[in-house]
C-alpha cells in the first residue's frame, strides 16, 4: 500500500540530494502534510499508514547518505521535532518531554518516533536543509541563510514539495573573498 507515494518519496530525496551539496553528518529536517499529499486540506485528514509509508522510504535514503534526519511535529505541538536522542545531544538540543500522535504532532512525524532507534523530541534546531512536504513551513528550523534547492518533480500525492540547503553568511565588502564550498 502507498507504494506510488513512497516512490515519489525516494525520487525527491534523490533529487534534493543530487544539488544540495550537503556533508556526511548533516541535519536534514522534514515536515509533512500526510493531508495534503492526500489531496486534502493541511490537518485535516491525518492518516498514520501514509506517514509512516513516506517516512521510512525518505529515512532509508537519507540514511544511506549519511545524513542526520529531524521530522517536524505539526502546530499543535509547537512544530516541535523528533529525532535520534544522539544526534540531539551531538548537536547541543535540549529534550522536550511529549510524544507525538496522528492527530497531534502529526503521522509523519509519529512514524519517526516509531521507527527511530532511541527518539527524542526537541523544540528548536537549526538544520543544514530540508524538505517541506505540503507547505508544514519548516523554514523557522534551517540555519540563517536558506537557498532554494529546485528539484524536477516537487510533489507527493497532492502535496507540493519545497526544498532549501543553507550556507555560510557572506560577510565582508567588495574585497572579501569567499570558499567556494562553502557556497
Amino acid at each position: 500500500m502507498y507504494e506510488k507515494e513512497m516512490n515519489d518519496a525516494k525520487r525527491v530525496v534523490r533529487e534534493f540530494l543530487e544539488q544540495a551539496q550537503l556533508r556526511k553528518g548533516n541535519l536534514v529536517v522534514i515536515g509533512c502534510s500526510t493531508s495534503e499529499i492526500a489531496a486534502h486540506g493541511i490537518g485535516s485528514y491525518s492518516n498514520a499508514e501514509l506517514g509512516e509509508a513516506v517516512f521510512l522510504a525518505m529515512y532509508e535514503e537519507l540514511m544511506n547518505a549519511g545524513l542526520s534526519v529531524a521530522a517536524q511535529c505539526c502546530e499543535h505541538l509547537n512544530r516541535a521535532l523528533i529525532m535520534e536522542e544522539a544526534d540531539a545531544q551531538r548537536f547541543g538540543y535540549e529534550a522536550v518531554n511529549v510524544v507525538p500522535q496522528p492527530k497531534a504532532g502529526g503521522s509523519f512525524a509519529t512514524a519517526a518516533w516509531k521507527h527511530l532507534q532511541a527518539p527524542t523530541a526537541v523544540e528548536h534546531i537549526q538544520a543544514h536543509a530540508g524538505i517541506d512536504i505540503g507547505d508544514t513551513l519548516i523554514g523557522m528550523h534551517l540555519k540563517s541563510v536558506a537557498v532554494p534547492v529546485r528539484i524536477e518533480h516537487p510533489v507527493i500525492g497532492g502535496a507540493h514539495i519545497v526544498c532549501a540547503r543553507t550556507r555560510a553568511k557572506y560577510i565582508g565588502g567588495e574585497r572579501a573573498h569567499y570558499k567556494e564550498d562553502l557556497a
